[in-house]
């Protein structure tokens, strides 16, 4: 299982920066593909397409589940909502808090054309499961698309500072992960959360904070150069470090979830880790925080 789990995060790391350094349509494509697969796993665990019991629940059933209405609303405005953004990006026609409000509303008036005219057939407690899928996953998950685009005007020639700022996201997620380990295994004493994660502790908590932030000044050190403040440093570590803050409360959300829908794992996409959800739970919190705190910290000058 070690060395499985071992290949499958190189494999990421290798797709990662793949996409995040080409970004544009490359990285388009990978994040509406992440959105549908992330879509699929959390509406097979909120119930979303469940016609059984919950105590019915297993693994084996969400996949093998068959996609109704809601989720094929769902899906098709993942699609829209991520061409509409890369529309903005080319046109410059509405703004990114403009076009995300727009698909929110759009994606939650399908959901209720379908509850509407399918009635009977879906609970209101799906339709709500359904929309809050569409925006925990796929719309938090844009973040990332976002940030890594940031700074480019719609001609395609503005200085893409985004593609500096978008690692905070993978630093202040997988390195507090990393730190926060190390950091558990060997100061660890006071539980952070018992029953959702019984392994993290309050002290490898404290340890995934500042050694994120630290990651992140480090990162600063190196592409200072790059970005035209000089209070970058500072910027990228209280960047990290309130990335990495948000990232454990994501971790433990994610659990929440699983632990109320009885799965061990959200999918079989990535081996050793599960599905998208069990790998990019953090990142999924993280990056909207990313993107707005770079949009507010760093100076016009810099985007």
């Amino acid at each position: 299982m070690f060395w499985i789990r071992l290949r499958s995060s190189i494999i990421l790391v290798i797709l990662a920066l793949i996409t995040l350094l080409a970004g544009g349509k490359i990285l388009l494509a990978m994040m509406i593909f992440l959105s549908v697969i992330a879509y699929r796993e959390l509406a097979g665990a909120t119930g979303v397409g469940r016609q059984e019991k919950r105590e019915g629940l297993t693994e084996a059933t969400l996949e093998k589940r068959e996609i109704n209405g809601l989720e094929i609303v769902g899906i098709a405005g993942i699609i829209f909502y991520y061409l509409l953004l890369e529309i903005n990006m080319e046109t410059g026609l509405l703004s990114v808090q403009t076009g995300i409000l727009l698909m929110i509303i759009f994606a939650f008036m399908g959901g209720m054309f379908v509850y509407v005219f399918g009635f009977p057939k879906f609970q209101a407690s799906q339709v709500i499961a359904a929309f809050f899928s569409f925006f925990y996953g796929p719309v938090c998950l844009s973040f990332i698309y976002l940030t890594r685009e940031l700074g480019r005007d719609a001609s395609g020639s503005g200085k893409a500072i985004g593609v500096f700022i978008v690692w905070l996201i993978l630093i202040s997620s997988w390195g507090c992960d990393t730190c926060a380990y190390c950091v558990g295994m060997l100061l660890g004493k006071h539980k952070m959360s018992p029953i959702l994660s019984p392994k993290k502790s309050v002290e490898g908590a404290a340890g995934g904070v500042l050694g994120a932030a630290a990651l992140g000044a480090l990162y600063g050190v190196a592409i200072q150069e790059k970005i035209a403040d000089e209070r970058v440093i500072v910027f990228f570590a209280v960047i990290c470090g309130v990335g990495a803050l948000i990232s454990m409360v994501g971790d433990l959300a994610a659990s929440a979830i699983k632990r109320n829908a009885q799965i061990k794992d959200y999918g079989k996409l990535i081996p050793g880790h599960g599905g998208v959800m069990d790998r990019f739970d953090s990142v999924i919190f993280t990056a909207p925080v990313i993107y707005f705190m770079a949009v507010f910290l760093l100076t016009e000058t810099s985007l």
